[in-house]
């Protein structure tokens, strides 16, 4: 479904808040005379009333990083002193939800433009790659504590590409998975990389592919994999493949093809814990060649299926963002300057609609959650509670972090299984067992029926410090709902 309102702005990077709005970080939005002029804008989109509020930066945060502070807070790493060539920007900002307000922190030893950046364990944030002040490569790690500032930077023994694919495994390392053909693991503990731990047998570089880490899930002992989509330049491929980091050796394996070759498309996890890819082109920044059909991804059974044909074409400069109502919103493309693409769609997954007696297409009902705490814990034996009507008909129990996305990668979606048992009107649900499962922050809550239904999203914090309790009343839709209509994939 297409929205009737556009994005004011270029859609560069956005992060879904835990007040269910969206933060859209743009800064000169790939247009060197607002650079020039000083332009740099942000705004908030309110998804369930339809409005977008821009405000101006104080410094361009073109091409920035960002991911989420344990307090829900979303960070901005760097952005643009300079356009062609680019040099990047060593400031940073970080949004308040609540006031919906922008304030400086400490700046970085360097600058970072096209940095990724994503929370840790213990709530740092780890900053890496981007081109700093002087156009070159900045292949250190740097390290984000709250109030205290950032670590002295961390040499890495290879020169990464530009917004490299980064992942917080199970045991607190960091798993780099591209775009590059060889993998490398890095450990935020001791600062020291292992290099060439896997290669791919795509063998190539995906650029501007993507990559997601799968559903860390009890019965798996919370396994970790990965997977890796698309990407690779000029001529994009339509290659998958996957690697479990539980096994020894690493090995990438493939993992099937997608439906078209899919360079600068972008990959979202569901509720379900299916991948859904979509956007992107065959040829870089080709529109001729745009990839409207998506795609979905059955980790469990391995396979892909037909999920629906988008209405506009998604390349450079697109988005594609879960919401609290298990739709996801797709925005933006720009493949050349001065111009990008300001429709918003609304992709509503096929687990949204089931079918009457006479065979036309309706919407499911979704189990109801009444009451979930604002605040949980960790640890093995710690358990919260949640109210439902539909308890003895929940199949599934998921906690999904908030994604932050530009540029084809999502730095922070992870979707996290937890065990439950069910009595009447209430689930009994087990916490994440430590923050290397489930990093400190704000999570989407979802349960799921037996036929794959999704609730509208409860919004929880995870914290090492948590009330464990749940409070009374009713929960309404977080931030409201995105209102869709037709069949799946509309």
């Amino acid at each position: 479904m297409t929205l009737p309102y556009l994005m004011p702005i270029n859609p560069i990077r956005v992060a879904l808040l835990h007040t269910g709005k969206v933060l859209v970080v743009a800064g000169s939005e790939n247009d060197p005379n607002k650079h020039l002029q000083k332009s740099s804008v942000a705004a908030v989109w309110n998804p369930g009333t339809g409005t977008i509020a821009v405000q101006n930066m104080l410094w361009d945060v073109f091409c920035n990083g960002g991911t989420f502070l344990a307090d829900g807070r979303s960070i901005v790493v760097g952005g643009t002193v300079q356009y062609d060539p680019f040099y990047g920007d060593a400031r940073i900002t970080v949004f308040d939800p609540l006031t919906e307000k922008f304030n400086q922190l400490q700046s970085m030893a360097h600058g970072r433009w096209y940095a990724t950046a994503i929370t840790l364990s213990d709530g740092r944030i780890l900053a890496f790659s981007g081109l700093d002040e002087t156009g070159k490569t900045n292949a250190t790690v740097e390290m984000y504590t709250v109030a205290s500032g950032w670590s002295p930077p961390y040499a890495a023994p290879f020169v990464p590409p530009l917004y490299p694919w980064l992942h917080l495994l199970p045991n607190g390392n960091v798993f780099y998975s591209g775009s590059s053909s060889t993998s490398n693991i890095f450990n935020p503990t001791n600062h020291t990389w292992t290099l060439n731990v896997a290669r791919t047998f795509f063998g190539l570089n995906r650029t501007a592919g993507n990559a997601v880490l799968l559903p860390l899930l009890p019965e798996n002992n919370y396994a970790a994999r990965v997977m890796i989509l698309g990407g690779g330049s000029p001529q994009a491929t339509n290659t998958t493949e996957t690697i479990d980091l539980s096994k020894t050796p690493l090995v990438w394996v493939d993992s099937g093809k997608m439906s078209r070759p899919r360079i600068k498309g972008n990959s979202v996890l569901l509720p379900s814990g299916k991948v859904l890819a979509l956007g992107g082109s065959a040829i870089d920044e080709d529109i001729n060649s745009a990839s409207l059909a998506a795609d979905l991804y059955d980790p469990a059974k391995r396979t892909w299926s037909s999920a629906g044909t988008a209405t506009y074409a998604r390349l450079y400069h697109s988005v594609a963002l879960l919401l609290p109502d298990a739709t996801v919103a797709v925005a933006g493309s720009n493949p050349k300057r001065g111009t990008f693409e300001p429709h918003i769609e609304i992709y509503s997954p096929a687990y949204l609609f089931t079918t009457d007696a006479k065979g036309s297409t309706i919407r499911a009902t979704r189990p109801v959650i009444i009451a979930a705490p604002t605040s949980i814990g960790y640890g093995i034996g710690t358990s919260f509670g949640v109210q439902t009507p539909n308890a003895t008909d929940i199949n599934s129990v998921v906690l999904v972090r908030p994604g932050s996305v530009t540029h084809a990668f999502d730095m922070e979606q992870r979707v996290v299984g937890l065990k439950f048992t069910a009595a009447s009107g209430a689930l009994t649900v087990n916490s994440p067992p430590n923050p290397t499962v489930a990093p400190p922050g704000f999570y989407l809550l979802f349960l799921l029926n037996k036929t794959g239904v999704p609730s509208l999203a409860a919004f929880v914090q995870v914290s090492s410090y948590p009330t464990d309790k749940p409070p009374k009343g009713t929960i309404a839709a977080p931030g409201g709902r995105c209102e869709d209509s037709g069949g799946p994939g509309s």
